[in-house]
């Protein structure tokens, strides 16, 4: 059985192709719906971007290695929504221990960066899959605007023409919640509180458009591709996300915030499996006396996100393909007497 991790934003692989063309196809492809990073590449005081290195997703150019296991991202200053989060996390008990380590804020020549552990530090050549968490990955204030919106309304009918009502169509307009709302029900973020996002298998080219992939059955047929039939590995990650689970509910950070477009980042090789979330660009302090429990479905003002009911999802979706592959290593094996 492999090992599992206890405890990036994004991270390192070899690539056939040229780290310029990778990229160029990731920006095309990026979703509009995850929490993006700065896309400008970390240049000052790091070291040579070294041949194969590239992140999975969000926008390129936002994240480089540093020295000694470490990444940076350009942030906006040390007040930055994200610092302030892994500020926070870092000195919480449990929730230290469901994120990468948070290494501090350093200012180059006047601009500044986050610096966090590497999660693919200590992996060989390893398969990676990032999955976004929630049911929405917007935050409410980017919605509270109900002006009606042509550019919006184009933008969904040139994705599906018919999504529109009847009354949309007459306005050939519509309000950034309604196409933000369409997006997310494109994927199974709506339904399950969770979506793969992109993911790399060893010796292959990142897939990064998987908004399509929404049924229960195409999401198992993803991940049992995914971990190419290892039961083994299947089970570490179903036991590390039900004790990441446990350390969230546990968490007094998670019961101050919502935690909007946070992704759980999947990672093995032939000898250990690691989890974690990444991502708190979006994770803001609940208003006073608003209580969440990260399950309930998100209506306007409630701040709900769904972050819990997507490890659930997620899980029980783990455990459904270990029961396939169980059943296929059986049905093998059974056949293969005759």
């Amino acid at each position: 059985m492999a090992q599992v991790l206890p405890s990036l934003d994004r991270v390192r692989f070899q690539f056939p192709t040229s780290i310029a063309a990778v990229a160029a196809a990731l920006e095309r492809n990026a979703l509009e719906l995850s929490a993006p990073a700065s896309p400008v590449l970390l240049e000052h005081n790091a070291p040579a971007i070294p041949s194969g290195w590239l992140q999975l997703s969000g926008h390129p150019k936002s994240i480089a290695p540093a020295a000694n296991g470490s990444v940076r991202k350009r942030i906006s200053g040390p007040s930055d929504a994200e610092v302030v989060a892994y500020r926070q996390l870092s000195v919480d008990s449990n929730a230290c221990k469901v994120v990468p380590k948070f290494l501090g804020v350093h200012r180059l020549d006047g601009e500044y960066f986050i610096e966090l552990q590497d999660l693919l530090h200590g992996f060989h050549d390893p398969h990676v899959m990032d999955i976004k968490i929630g049911f929405r990955t917007f935050s409410e204030n980017e919605v509270s605007n109900t002006t009606l919106r042509e550019d919006l309304y184009k933008k969904m009918i040139a994705i599906d023409p018919a999504a529109p009502t009847a009354e949309e169509h007459q306005q050939k307009a519509i309000t950034k919640l309604r196409y933000m709302l369409f997006r997310e029900n494109m994927s199974s973020s709506h339904e399950k509180g969770f979506r793969i996002e992109a993911l790399k298998m060893r010796g292959s080219s990142p897939v990064t458009d998987m908004k399509t992939v929404k049924t229960s059955q195409e999401i198992q047929g993803t991940i049992s591709n995914f971990v190419n039939g290892r039961k083994s590995v299947v089970k570490d990650m179903t036991k590390r996300l039900k004790q990441m689970r446990t350390l969230i509910e546990k968490s007094e950070f998670f019961q101050r915030h919502q935690v909007v477009g946070s992704s759980i980042f999947i990672v093995y090789d032939d000898h250990k499996v690691g989890v974690w979330l990444i991502d708190f660009a979006k994770a803001l302090p609940l208003p006073e006396g608003v209580k969440v429990d990260h399950r309930k479905r998100w209506t306007l003002g409630n701040c709900e996100e769904g972050l819990l009911f997507g490890v659930d999802e997620l899980i029980r979706t783990l455990e459904d393909v270990h029961r396939g592959l169980q059943q296929s290593s059986h049905d093998s094996k059974k056949y293969g007497r005759r």
